[in-house]
């Protein structure tokens, strides 16, 4: 028994000091991405779109002043302006479509998202331009419509500042911060259109994405991330909230039955990505958490990255810490003393700076990373008091090595991670007792998302 309980203890120490080197390693790209992005770029993008009056969905679309029309010219200018200095990486595009009449859209309406995308590109893809790093897609979003009280209002003060001008000031300053870089999967920033109308630019998006057979890995939606004041009077700029969700509407049949029947109810895409945001987030952004919501929403609400969920993609919320829903679709205006309406004096800068730090180390990461390890099994050939597990080597030309986390399957996070250079791993643990993963991580000390085994032999 005493022999044993040493071969534990120094199989822990082993997988301490392989931790130390390899899983908490920074890649300095990222580190300097994270350390470009600026309060005072992000206001002035804010203050920008309020200036257009409203952004409603049906608003004007000819006048160069007003309206949703010289909103979405003006965002494809600054994305224009980060294309220029991407060495051609970067293509902006408008996605048009008619959207047809609904609850809140009364007639036939053309909507618009703007998209900005950086390519693989063939220098650093080690798999080959036609790999599998070329066909990864990873999606920022924000919406740029806004709205007042009346949601069919599309000629009133709409200022849309937090709700949701702060979203589509992170999708501006990101995309001009990861313009100048390379990345081994594409990028799309995403301004939607006729999200107060009902998901109406993120649902179209994410069609043409199931349809065409894009390979979506994340999408990183950011709804309301400027106000660190509440409207309980609670200040709070230490956190963002993440919302995921756990099972998608794709995941039905055997699919549901093989999740709930293995414990993985919180293993679903969407969550792993969550978790994976939560760690790389707060390894390169001291000082600030990402609080994981295992919810797909705050009640009576929702946000674009739900039609992602929706059709299988892995996809997940930003959004600030305490709301003020005096600043949320609200007319501008005073009563009994009291002020409503969304404006840019009501947001923290600083605080959305640092959503736009998380983001950006989270989408970095993931961009960089090699492709998650496949055919991960975790053996079940017999009554075993020791956990196997298995996986395919990676094909990537500059992998260090696997990392296999594992919790105890009441944990939200995970607690343990051992690192290996080999395809398969051997843990002093009880298979019935936790929850497994394995992460393939290259030489930069970039971790790509995690693999969920099943039982295997």
């Amino acid at each position: 028994m005493k022999s044993v309980f040493i071969n534990i203890l120094l199989l822990l120490f082993l997988c301490d000091s392989l931790d130390s080197q390899q899983v908490g390693k920074k890649n300095p790209v990222i580190e300097e991405i994270v350390g470009q992005i600026s309060a005072d770029n992000l206001r002035h993008h804010v203050q920008a779109l309020v200036g257009f009056k409203t952004r409603h969905t049906l608003s004007d679309t000819t006048s160069s002043t007003s309206g949703i029309g010289a909103a979405r010219r003006w965002i494809k200018s600054e994305f224009d302006r980060s294309a220029a200095s991407s060495e051609g990486r970067m293509s902006v595009e408008f996605q048009e479509f008619t959207a047809p009449p609904s609850q809140r859209i009364p007639r036939p309406a053309k909507i618009v998202n703007v998209i900005a995308t950086i390519a693989p590109s063939r220098t650093t893809t080690n798999l080959g331009a036609e790999g599998a790093h070329a066909n990864r897609v990873f999606i920022l979003s924000g919406h740029y419509d806004s709205r007042a009280s009346n949601a069919l209002d599309s000629t009133g003060n709409a200022p849309g500042a937090n709700d949701d001008g702060s979203g589509t000031a992170i999708v501006l300053e990101l995309a001009r911060a990861f313009s100048k870089y390379e990345f081994e999967s594409a990028i799309k920033f995403v301004a939607f259109a006729g999200e107060e109308q009902g998901l109406i630019g993120s649902t179209h998006l994410a069609e043409v994405a199931k349809e065409q057979g894009w390979n979506i890995q994340a999408v990183l939606n950011n709804d309301i991330v400027g106000n660190a004041l509440g409207g309980n009077g609670e200040t709070e700029s230490g956190y963002v909230r993440l919302f995921s969700e756990a099972y998608s509407a794709a995941d039905t049949g055997a699919i549901f039955r093989q999740r709930n029947s293995l414990g993985l109810e919180n293993d679903g895409a969407s969550r792993l990505l969550a978790r994976y945001v939560e760690e790389v987030a707060e390894m390169y952004v001291p000082n600030f958490a990402v609080r994981l919501i295992y919810r797909r929403d705050r009640f009576l609400r929702g946000g674009d990255h739900i039609p992602f969920d929706d059709r299988g993609f892995a996809a997940v919320r930003f959004t600030v810490a305490k709301e003020n829903f005096d600043q949320q679709h609200q007319d501008v205006r005073s009563e009994n003393g009291k002020s409503y309406g969304d404006l840019p004096e009501y947001m923290d800068f600083s605080y959305c700076a640092n959503i736009a730090r998380a983001n950006a180390a989270a989408l970095a990461s993931l961009a960089l990373a090699p492709e998650a390890p496949s055919n991960v099994r975790i053996l079940t050939k017999g009554l075993q008091y020791d956990t196997e597990v298995r996986w395919r080597i990676n094909p990537e030309h500059d992998l260090s090595g696997y990392i296999v986390k594992y919790r105890e399957t009441t944990s939200p996070s995970w607690q343990h991670s051992i690192f290996t250079s080999d395809t398969t791993a051997t843990l002093k643990v009880s298979k019935d007792d936790y929850l497994f993963a394995v992460q393939a991580v290259d030489k930069d000390g970039n971790p790509s998302l995690p693999s969920i085994p099943i039982p295997g032999r």
